[in-house]
């Protein structure tokens, strides 16, 4: 019985890993595809395959993702409660991540598309600064955010990577 019962639990083993695995791990191309879209029904889904996985810039992918969907919700109050909740969960993670680009880069993007009554632009400068230093460090789906970005930005420009 012992030897049939091997089989089966060694098999479960590499099931169950193989799904923890693709739930530790985001899809950046799809998440800054999303982002950059802004269509509604595309950051829904980013944000709920973000919210049922555990990864460590879950957080911050987060909080961005509901900064940008403020843009389309109903209601003033609606939109700057989603935009700061979004904005806490992304300036909680810089805060203990003060040196990750990625996150740099996030804010950045919030930052120089937000309307200028939200005061929400206080860091570009320092922001695309780290962006630059971090560039050849960061994931290769960020950097290709990141030069599709400069066709866009003030700040960024893609001859400066």
């Amino acid at each position: 019985m012992g030897n049939r019962f091997l089989p089966f639990v060694l098999f479960f083993l590499i099931c169950w890993n193989a799904a923890a695995q693709s739930s530790s791990k985001i899809d950046r191309s799809s998440f800054y595809a999303a982002l950059s879209n802004g269509d509604m029904d595309k950051l829904n889904d980013q944000l709920k395959k973000i919210t049922g996985s555990s990864f460590e810039e879950k957080n911050a992918f987060t909080g961005v993702l509901k900064m940008r969907k403020a843009e389309f919700a109903k209601g003033l109050k609606t939109k700057l409660d989603l935009f700061k909740s979004g904005g806490a969960q992304l300036e909680d993670e810089i805060a203990k991540h003060k040196s990750n680009g990625e996150y740099r880069f996030l804010r950045l993007i919030i930052q120089e598309n937000a309307p200028a009554i939200l005061n929400y632009n206080d860091n570009i400068e320092e922001d695309a600064k780290m962006v630059r230093a971090s560039y050849p460090k960061l994931p290769k789906e960020t950097q290709a955010a990141i030069l599709d970005y400069c066709k866009r930005s003030k700040v960024l420009k893609a001859q400066n990577f």
